[in-house]
């Protein structure tokens, strides 16, 4: 499967632990202070080996107007809110995607699409199976647009993950 272009004057670029602050903006103008994580914990994230996270600037800058936190994990395996990307562990690798946030004036240009297919395209590269995220604020009819099942969450750990992110979270994975 070949990934649509990102729509000119966007730039996709790898995020990095001078991300953050940009990072923190976007974050709280599309959620509010319902999901905010904190400064630490993505300073962690940046900079972990394992992390896949990207992040759209308009060409020639550096400020974020998109990004999606990612990284690679096991399947079954869930993040807390707020939780650090821990590294894969024995298991099914899966491409894990944490947080995607995208800047109201980007609203409507297929940039969300965009971060999506780029990151289960380098899955597909890696040999992986398998894409997992957990759905939060009614997201989860995006998520199946985009390929995406809820799947039930057995172990009583991943549970009590899933529940940090409150009412209605969903465990969603996908066939990549």
């Amino acid at each position: 499967m070949t990934v649509s272009a990102l729509p000119p004057p966007w730039v996709l670029r790898p995020l990095n632990a001078h991300d953050v602050d940009s990072l923190l903006h976007i974050q709280t103008i599309c959620y509010g202070n319902a999901f905010l994580e904190s400064r630490e914990v993505f300073s962690q994230r940046l900079t972990a080996p394992h992390h896949c996270s990207v992040g759209v600037v308009r060409a020639g800058e550096h400020t974020l107007q998109a990004y999606l936190a990612a990284y690679w994990s096991t399947l079954g395996k869930i993040t807390p809110l707020d939780g650090p990307f821990t590294p894969a562990t024995a298991g099914d690798p899966v491409l894990y995607l944490h947080d995607m946030s995208v800047l109201p004036e980007l609203s409507g240009q297929g940039v969300a699409r965009y971060l999506v297919q780029h990151l289960m395209h380098q899955a597909r590269q890696r040999g992986l199976r398998h894409a997992a995220l957990v759905s939060v604020q009614g997201s989860q009819t995006y998520w199946e647009r985009q390929g995406f099942s809820v799947c039930p969450v057995l172990d009583a750990q991943q549970s009590m993950h899933l529940e940090t992110y409150g009412d209605g979270a969903l465990y969603m994975t996908a066939a990549l």
